[in-house]
């Protein structure tokens, strides 16, 4: 089963006796998302997001509830061994799923292993062997190379190669953990040598988080049209920036402890199977843009590459907050501005012979759109810091202030089947130690 095929776990008319799932804003029927949660007093342990609440998918594989083969994997601590099955098994439990949250006559026997997600912690899914941050978002690099180069914003790689670096996996945290402000290398204009400080620059980037399937042997490449057998899921992903330390020591070797301080990632993970009815056609390249490689060409990719997800920033002040007013939105825009699809990142990260594994996390980089609406990043918004944004309070922005909580949200919606989100991605910036 290829990841844009619906079943009957996509119907729009399919309902669950969750009452809190009708209607849900992120997590109806429809979804069924995968995460790591615990209880007071309880280990962490696999659950599955249903309207308000969790289902327990360890203690639904002890009950029976679960076909025995797949029973062991959801019994584990982290995600990586459902990540590994084979798409079609994934397919198969998440039908034993959606038929147990759908069939009343299965309430008996599953209710009692659901729990209110008010009560529960979350936990990162997966254990993060390797995380790789691409940078496909053209809007954006067309945005920040333009500060840099007007008259030539993109590389001349850029069309030809997906741009990617690797972060750092011991630092990703998920939504609530509070990012402290980082110290290091900055070199003010006005400056002859480099001073070590807090950050003056903090930033946020609105990415795409793409998880990885089965993976690949070292030394065997995965073929772009079988990238989407390994790929395991979505969420929603931050990678905090240092512009300051960024704008000095990124060349020659690319980002380093600008980047690897904190990124803060959605807890839940929004399967492929979920997504299948949100995949769309990749938008065709502008006239006079280079054909990509044969490696990174297949014509179903091209057909269904594309993500059909809204995304939204929006960010709370320390005096929004006491003064009790709503967040503001900062940018929304679809997630389609991307001009390398997440098949394409996968199949070009292992060409070389890399071996990705289960539970890899790889960011898809800043998503943009071409219009100030729509911007990534505050860089962006900001135009480097020359054009501070105002908020409701009259507070303004160039970039990121101490008590200041940004909030990554979004959508996938298609006509014909009920949209599903991806939960929050948030955290709240703390003063430097």
């Amino acid at each position: 089963m290829s990841w844009w095929q619906t079943d009957e776990t996509h119907d729009p008319a399919r309902t669950s006796w969750v009452n809190s799932a009708q209607g849900h804003r992120d997590f109806p029927i429809q979804n069924l998302p995968f995460g790591l949660f615990s209880r007071e007093g309880t280990a962490a342990h696999i659950g599955v997001a249903i309207g308000d609440s969790i289902l327990d998918l360890s203690a639904c594989a002890d009950a029976g509830l679960v076909p025995e083969t797949l029973a062991d994997a959801c019994r584990q601590d982290a995600l990586n061994a459902l990540m590994a099955l084979p798409g079609q098994e994934r397919v198969t439990l998440r039908r034993a799923i959606s038929a147990m949250l759908s069939d009343p006559a299965k309430r008996p026997e599953v209710e009692p292993h659901l729990h209110a997600a008010s009560a529960c912690t979350l936990h990162l899914p997966a254990r993060i062997g390797d995380y790789t941050d691409f940078y496909v978002g053209i809007h954006h690099a067309n945005n920040i190379g333009r500060q840099f180069r007007p008259d030539n914003p993109l590389l001349p790689n850029y069309k030809f190669v997906p741009i990617g670096y690797h972060g750092r996996a011991s630092s990703i945290r998920p939504s609530g953990v509070p990012l402290v402000r980082p110290r290091g290398q900055r070199k003010p204009p006005e400056a002859d040598a480099p001073i070590f400080a807090p950050t003056a620059r903090l930033d946020y980037e609105l990415e795409l988080g793409v998880w990885i399937g089965p993976g690949n042997a070292l030394g065997t490449p995965i073929p772009i049209g079988e990238a989407a057998e390994h790929i395991a899921g979505f969420c929603l992903l931050n990678d905090w920036s240092a512009r300051d330390f960024q704008a000095w020591e990124y060349q020659p070797l690319g980002p380093f402890l600008a980047k690897n301080f904190h990124t803060t990632i959605s807890p839940w993970v929004v399967t492929a199977e979920a997504m299948a009815p949100f995949r769309k056609a990749q938008p065709p390249r502008p006239e006079g843009d280079p054909a990509s490689l044969p490696y990174l060409t297949d014509p179903d990719d091209q057909a269904h590459g594309a993500l059909g997800v809204t995304l939204e920033v929006t960010i709370t002040t320390a005096a929004m907050r006491a003064q009790g007013l709503p967040p503001h939105r900062l940018s929304s825009g679809p997630a389609s501005n991307m001009y390398w699809t997440v098949n394409q990142i996968v199949a070009h990260h292992a060409s070389n012979g890399c071996n990705l594994t289960p539970g890899d996390l790889l960011g898809t980089g800043t998503i943009s759109t071409p219009e100030r609406e729509g911007f990534g990043s505050l860089m962006e918004l900001s135009s480097g810091g020359k054009a501070p944004l105002t908020l409701p309070t009259g507070e303004t922005r160039s970039f990121l202030e101490d008590g200041d909580a940004l909030t990554l949200s979004a959508i996938a919606s298609a006509d014909g089947h009920v949209p599903i989100g991806f939960g929050p991605c948030s955290a709240i910036v703390l003063p430097a130690r």
